[in-house]
C-alpha cells in the first residue's frame, strides 16, 4: 500500500534564516551558522556592534528582549539541523517543513540548541565555561533569623536549639510534581516562566512590567490533574520541620552571623540558599560592652573619693571581684580605671580578653554645717589667700549664686527665642501684605 506524497510547502525558510542560497555547502552551511549563532545568542544580547544590551536597557526590558533572541537562537540551531543532515536536507528541498514534521526524515524532533553551538564553541561562550544548565541555575534565597541573646551568653558561649518549617523537594515525585515525571510546557509563557506586560504612558512612551506567569507560577511547565504527585499535589515540595543548633561562640559580637549552608528551602532546578542567625544583644542592666572591653559604672561618696573605697562586683561568670583603692590616692569625679584580662573573650582566642573599665562618679554632699567645715579645712590643703584690699572689696558689687538645671535653662530659652520670632513674623509679616495691597 503505498502512501500519499506530502504536498509541497515553502522551502526557503531555513535558507533565509541562515542567510545562505539553496546551493550552499556544507562548509558554507558552518560559517554561516557559526557566524549567526554568535550574534543571536541569548547570553551575547543580539547585535554585537550594538554593543552590551545590560548596560544601555533595564533589566525588565533586557529580559523580555533576551526571550527574542533565544526564540531566534532556537529558529538558527533547528534551520542548521536540517540542513547540515542530508536525508532531511533532501526531503525539506522536495516537500518543505511539512514533510518533516510529518515524520519523514526521522521526524521532527530537534536537539537542544545550546547542545548544537556548545559542538562547535566547546561550551557557552559567553558564561565563563561550563555546561549551560550548571551556568543558568539559580540559588535560592537565604532565610534570615534574628536570635536573641544576652551578654552573660557572648561571654560564656552557649548552645539554643530552635524548630523551623521548611520546604523539601518531594520524597515520592523526587522534585517532579507529577506521578509519571513528566510536565508539559506552560503555553501562557512559553516556557519562560515570565511574561512581560507592556503598557503605554503617554506618547511615544510606553513601560514594560514583569512577572511570573500566573498560569504556573513562574515554574514554566504545567502538569494534569491526572498527573499530580498525590504526597505533594504537583507542587514539587512538602513542608518539614527541622531543628537546628545554634552553637554561639565565646566573644562573638552583636550582629555577627552563624550560617548553616543549604538548609533553606529547596525548590526543584535550584541550588539551596542558607538559613542565617544574626545575634542581637539584649541590653544588660550592669555592664556596656564595646568591642572586646566592658564598661562599667560606679558612684562614690566624697568621702570614699577622698579616703579610700572598698566593694564587690559581681562579674558576668558570677565570679566575685574585689574592687579597692591604694591608700592615700584620691579619686577625681568623672575617673576611669582598668583591670586587664577582665573584659570579653576574644573570639576564638578565648583564653585572651579584653579590659574591664570602671566609670567613676563622686557624689558631693548638698551642704556642710559650719562644724564640718572647720573640720574639713584642719585636714585639707589650706585654701589660697585673697590677693584684694579691704577697699577694693568695698569697691565690689556683692552677688548671689543659684542652683540651675543647664539643659532646662537653654530648653526655655530656645522656647522663648522661638515664640518672640514668631510675634516679629505676625507683626512685621502682615504690615508688609498691607503695605503691598495699598500700592496695588
Amino acid at each position: 500500500m503505498f502512501g500519499r506524497a506530502p504536498k509541497k510547502s515553502d522551502n526557503s525558510k531555513y535558507y533565509e534564516v541562515l542567510g545562505v542560497p539553496k546551493t550552499a555547502s556544507p562548509d558554507d552551511l558552518k560559517k554561516a551558522y557559526k557566524k549567526a549563532a554568535i550574534k543571536n545568542h541569548p547570553d551575547k544580547g543580539g547585535d554585537p556592534e550594538k554593543g552590551d544590551l545590560k548596560v544601555f536597557l533595564t533589566d525588565l526590558v533586557y529580559a523580555s528582549l533576551r526571550q527574542s533572541f533565544a526564540l531566534a537562537f532556537k529558529e538558527l540551531a533547528h534551520a542548521y539541523e536540517v540542513l547540515s543532515d542530508p536525508e532531511k536536507r533532501e526531503i525539506y528541498d522536495q516537500y518543505g517543513e511539512d514533510a518533516l514534521k510529518e515524520g519523514m526524515g526521522g521526524g521532527g524532533d530537534m536537539h537542544d540548541p545550546f547542545d548544537i553551538f556548545s559542538s562547535f564553541f566547546g561550551g557557552s561562550s559567553f558564561g565563563g565555561g561550563g555546561s549551560r544548565r550548571g551556568r543558568r541555575q539559580r540559588r535560592g534565597e537565604d532565610v534570615v533569623h534574628p536570635l536573641k541573646v544576652s551578654l552573660e551568653d557572648l561571654y560564656l558561649g552557649t548552645s539554643k536549639k530552635l524548630s523551623l518549617s521548611r520546604n523539601v523537594l518531594c520524597s515520592k515525585c523526587k522534585g517532579k510534581g507529577s506521578k509519571s515525571g513528566a510536565s508539559t510546557t506552560c503555553s501562557g509563557c512559553q516556557g519562560n516562566g515570565m511574561k512581560v506586560t507592556i503598557r503605554q504612558l503617554g506618547p511615544g512612551m510606553i513601560q514594560q512590567m514583569q512577572h511570573p506567569c500566573n498560569q504556573c507560577k513562574g515554574t514554566g511547565e504545567t502538569i494534569s490533574d491526572r498527573d499530580r504527585c498525590p504526597q505533594c499535589k504537583g507542587e514539587k515540595v512538602v513542608q518539614e520541620k527541622k531543628v537546628l543548633e545554634v552553637h554561639v561562640e565565646k566573644g562573638m559580637q552583636n550582629g555577627q552571623k552563624v550560617t548553616f549552608p543549604g538548609e533553606a528551602d529547596e525548590a526543584p532546578d535550584m541550588v539551596t540558599g542558607d538559613i542565617v542567625f544574626v545575634l542581637q544583644q539584649k541590653e544588660h542592666p550592669k555592664f556596656q560592652r564595646k568591642g572586646d572591653d566592658l564598661f562599667v559604672e560606679r558612684t562614690l561618696s566624697l568621702t570614699e573619693a577622698l579616703c579610700g573605697f572598698q566593694y564587690i562586683l559581681t562579674h558576668l561568670d558570677g565570679r566575685q571581684l574585689l574592687i579597692k583603692s591604694h591608700p592615700g590616692d584620691v579619686l577625681k569625679p568623672d575617673s576611669y580605671k582598668a583591670i586587664n584580662d577582665e573584659g570579653m573573650p576574644i573570639y576564638r582566642r578565648s583564653f585572651m580578653k579584653g579590659k574591664l573599665y570602671i566609670h567613676f562618679n563622686v557624689e558631693f554632699p548638698d551642704s556642710l554645717s559650719p562644724d564640718q567645715v572647720q573640720g574639713l579645712a584642719k585636714v585639707l590643703p589650706p585654701k589660697p589667700q585673697s590677693q584684694l584690699t579691704d577697699m577694693e572689696l568695698d569697691e565690689c558689687e556683692e552677688t548671689t549664686l543659684r542652683d540651675v538645671n543647664l539643659e532646662e535653662e537653654m530648653r526655655r530659652k530656645q522656647a522663648q527665642r522661638q515664640e518672640a520670632y514668631d510675634e516679629d513674623e505676625d507683626m512685621y509679616g502682615g504690615g508688609a501684605q498691607r503695605v503691598q495691597c495699598a500700592q496695588q
